[in-house]
């Protein structure tokens, strides 16, 4: 039988304490506190929620939000009046900033806090409307083709996805898709799944969507997840929690690593549940720390998100959760 040292080419290290720069497959005996310890891949499955700076302005709504984990931008929202309030974050707080044009919640975002792009929304009127940030200020550009709000929004601000969402002009749901590309919207092909009340997460030739509601109006929650690869949509492996109203991080570049987290899973219970796309399948990891629904994600990567803004049993929340996963993590073994 093989042994460790005949694995790893060296033996079991006794220490009287935990090394400073541990290597995943490193195992060492921690002579001080008695045990056995090892090193483990870490990444998105070993990341926990912790508190972050809180909005200036409670709301929900908010799709709208975009970027990164240090540098998130929010434009619009529902207070549940709707509010044109644009805030970003720092990695630690929230300032105010130019706000936009129409205001509006439900709407999408795409693209960095420095150059994002905002479109759609209402409650009522929904728009078509599309807003072009550059790091200072808001301003219109060519609208969608297609009225809608409570649509799932992905990609930059010169390539950006538009799918699904309600509109007064649709009976029910829809599953109509657009592309933009800097300059003005194109209709593509639609998803499988009319839906409304759901998130999107990475480029606009390969993105992700996920839960939302049923297109009947009858409340069933879905689990179904579609990929896109820039020209049609695919099914592929569900959630393991069926919801609505939930956010993921943005995941600007691709769809390989998502986060998906909060919603409800009835109209009164919100969800703590968090879930890792890690290109073929959802994964349960740890829950957010305070269960949200409505509101939004940012994050470059599934190893440092953002869950911001949002409604807690039904109320406006100013919160912010930050999600961090390290590149390893130490375990220490134990029989039972």
């Amino acid at each position: 039988m093989a042994d460790y040292k005949n694995i790893k080419g060296f033996n079991i290290q006794y220490l009287d304490s935990d090394p400073p720069n541990p290597i995943e497959g490193q195992m060492w005996f921690n002579s001080t506190t008695q045990t056995l310890k090892g090193v483990e891949a870490g990444g998105a499955p070993a990341g926990t929620w912790a508190s972050g700076g809180n909005l200036n302005t409670a709301r929900f709504g908010l799709d709208a939000g975009f970027g990164s984990q240090t540098a998130a931008l929010l434009g619009g929202g529902s207070t549940p009046v709707s509010v044109a309030n644009t805030e970003l974050y720092n990695g630690s707080t929230w300032s105010e900033e130019n706000d936009i044009n129409t205001a509006r919640g439900y709407a999408g975002g795409a693209g960095s806090s420095t150059a994002g792009l905002l479109f759609g929304g209402g409650e009522p009127p929904t728009y078509a409307l599309t807003e072009s940030w550059d790091g200072t200020s808001w301003t219109e550009v060519n609208d969608l083709n297609t009225t809608r709000q409570a649509f799932a929004a992905t990609g930059i601000q010169t390539a950006a996805l538009a799918a699904g969402g309600t509109s007064p002009f649709i009976p029910g749901r829809t599953a109509n898709t657009e592309l933009y590309n800097g300059t003005s919207w194109t209709e593509v092909n639609n998803l499988n799944q009319k839906r409304y009340y759901f998130s999107g997460s990475g480029s606009s030739t390969d993105a992700l969507v996920m839960a939302g509601n049923d297109p009947t109006g009858a409340g069933t929650l879905l689990t179904n997840t579609e990929s896109w690869n820039g020209t049609s949509w695919t099914e592929v492996n569900d959630l393991n929690t069926g919801r609505e109203a939930v956010a993921s991080s943005s995941n600007q570049s691709s769809s390989a690593e998502t986060l998906a987290f909060g919603g409800f899973i009835s109209p009164s219970i919100n969800t703590a549940n968090t879930e890792y796309w890690n290109g073929t399948s959802w994964t349960e990891v740890n829950n957010l720390a305070t269960a949200t629904a409505y509101g939004s994600g940012a994050g470059t990567n599934a190893s440092a998100a953002l869950a911001f803004g949002g409604q807690v049993t039904g109320t406006s929340t100013n919160i912010t959760q930050e999600w961090n996963a390290p590149p390893i993590s130490i375990k220490t073994f134990t029989t039972s």
